[in-house]
């Protein structure tokens, strides 16, 4: 099992499959991402895909962080969830770059407890980069 983490906290997530980039159909309206896939290849699908969710592999590889930025500057409006071994600490990255939500392991949860991802869910007050222009 695992949790999804969204800005107002955990919720349990559906145990469920969803399609990879090469099983992917026309019918299908969600889909699984690697980190190392190109989301230009789903130029086509993005109008009828509600769910996108993009693998992390580790906390250290940020290459969903630029996947999810490239689906947003696409024009993907459907929810977009990243996928694995997202930390606490990246929760604003992941926001600010277009993720809406996480989801996580069961273990990573009881590591790293609602407190600590809803001490970040206020990701748009704690940008640095705001701070500096003021």
């Amino acid at each position: 099992m695992s949790v999804i983490v969204t800005d107002t906290g955990f919720t349990p997530a559906a145990d469920q499959d969803y399609p990879t980039l090469a099983t992917l159909s026309a019918s299908d309206t969600s889909v699984d991402l690697a980190h190392t896939d190109d989301p230009a290849a789903l130029e086509g699908a993005l109008a009828r895909l509600t769910l996108i969710r993009v693998a992390f592999p580790a906390f250290s590889d940020g290459r969903a962080f630029t996947i999810a930025r490239r689906l947003r500057m696409m024009g993907y409006t459907g929810t977009l969830r990243a996928n694995g071994h997202v930390i606490a600490d990246q929760y604003a990255m992941a926001r600010r770059v277009g993720f809406d939500a996480v989801e996580i392991s069961d273990d990573l949860a009881a590591r790293q407890p609602e407190d600590q991802w809803q001490f970040r869910a206020n990701w748009q007050a704690h940008d640095y980069q705001s701070r500096l222009r003021a």
